[in-house]
């Protein structure tokens, strides 16, 4: 009998074929499921993924935009702010600008109150009198000096209210030059897209950079910029007008003071004119007295001396007639007559001698006054003429503020600070 040779190894049943066979089929099915749901879901997280991009990509875009339309809405705003605060500077600028011509031109009414001074100081003897010209010419130059000191201290004060305006002004310009560069940055950022050449993968693009700042903080930065810009434009405004206004104050007391002191020298002048005139009468009534008076002591020296023959000749009578003899030599009527005539003549003789010393004593005293008027009268005719030049010397002013009228109104106010304006893209 035959036998049959068998292949060595584990063999299994028919049952577990059939179960083997029903394993592949049930787990290729179910690995077929499990890709048909990959497939599905990949294909559901494609679509997803690929609105989600495009969706976010354009959400970014929009917010690009919007975040343009702040910056430029803020850039115009400071824009504006910047060319306020150049008008401000400009106007400030040429307020101080009158104010220092203002200042210069105080120095010729000084100089004239000085020279005016000066001149008076040229006065002799009665003449050199504290007077309401000199006591006014002092207080000119004490308004005159309170004027300069407001006037420098406006100047001074325009000066810092003018570095404060810079100091604002060149915050905005900083902050304006910031928001241009960003809005290039942004406006490039937009106009890039998936196609753009210049686009590529960047190391740790999501870090924070260091002095990053929130929304709020950005605002509020350029908030204060523009606050601090209205201030100081507030401030220099209200400078420009306490100095319009002290400036035409100033302007003001030195009007009133000098034609205070050209009033009293005027009424100075008219009174010494008076004087003089009245000096120049009294001293022709003067010399016509000393006149008459010469003429009269002429008159009496000449009665003295015609008194002296009537005198011989009593004195001659009397005498010869001693010489009568005896009882001839008697004190009749003719000796007591000539006596008598002796004694008259005598007594007229010292009369007119006394007279003559009185009347030569009189003619002494005028001629003397005479020569005090003369002297007097010198005095006041140099004193007029003082008055008179200080007068002349005044109508520099007036001269000075007519031409300083006439240029103020035909020369335009320009803008002086030669400035650039910042050019924006």
């Amino acid at each position: 009998m035959a036998t049959l040779s068998m292949k060595p190894g584990l063999r299994c049943g028919v049952s577990d074929w059939e179960n083997s066979n029903k394993q592949i089929s049930h787990t290729a099915e179910h690995m077929r499921h499990t890709s048909h749901e990959i497939r599905q879901e990949g294909r559901a997280l494609r679509d997803e993924t690929t609105n989600k991009t495009i969706w976010d990509e354009y959400d970014n875009s929009c917010r690009l935009s919007d975040r343009i339309s702040d910056v430029v809405r803020w850039k115009k705003i400071l824009e504006d702010y910047a060319q306020k605060v150049d008008v401000e500077m400009d106007a400030l600028t040429l307020a101080k600008e009158e104010l220092e011509r203002a200042l210069v031109a105080t120095a010729l009414p000084l100089e004239v109150t000085a020279e005016c001074l000066t001149l008076r100081d040229g006065r002799r003897g009665n003449e050199l009198v504290i007077d309401s010209v000199e006591a006014e010419l002092k207080k000119e130059v004490e308004v005159i000096d309170g004027a300069q000191r407001v006037l420098q201290q406006g100047i001074g004060q325009a000066f810092e209210q003018l570095c404060l305006l810079q100091e604002a002004r060149h915050q905005l310009t900083h902050d304006l030059q910031h928001k241009m560069e960003a809005l290039d940055v942004d406006m490039s950022c937009l106009s890039l897209n998936v196609a753009s050449p210049e686009i590529s993968l960047k190391h740790d693009p999501t870090r924070v950079p260091t002095g990053s700042t929130t929304p709020q903080q950005w605002e509020q930065f350029s908030h204060y910029n523009i606050s601090r810009a209205k201030a100081e434009m507030q401030n220099s405004l209200q400078l420009r007008e306490n100095i319009s206004l002290g400036k035409a104050q100033v302007q003001n007391e030195l009007d009133a003071q000098r034609i205070a002191t050209e009033f009293a020298l005027r009424k100075r002048t008219h009174h010494v004119e008076q004087a003089h005139q009245e000096l120049l009468w009294q001293l022709k009534t003067t010399q016509d007295e000393i006149s008459e008076l010469e003429e009269d002591v002429h008159g009496l020296e000449k009665d003295l001396q015609a008194k002296m023959a009537p005198l011989k000749l009593v004195h001659t009578r009397l005498e010869n007639r001693t010489k009568r003899p005896g009882m001839d030599l008697c004190r009749d009527h003719v000796q007591y007559g000539l006596v008598e005539e002796v004694k008259q003549l005598d007594s007229t003789i010292l009369a007119l001698k006394q007279k003559l010393a009185k009347a030569q004593d009189s003619l002494q005293s005028l001629r003397q006054h005479e020569a005090w008027m003369l002297e007097d009268l010198s005095r006041k005719q140099e004193a007029i003429s003082l008055e008179q030049r200080s007068t002349q010397t005044r109508q520099r002013l007036t001269f000075a503020n007519q031409t300083d009228t006439s240029v103020s109104a035909v020369v335009p106010l320009t803008n002086s600070s030669n400035r650039h304006k910042l050019e924006l893209a």
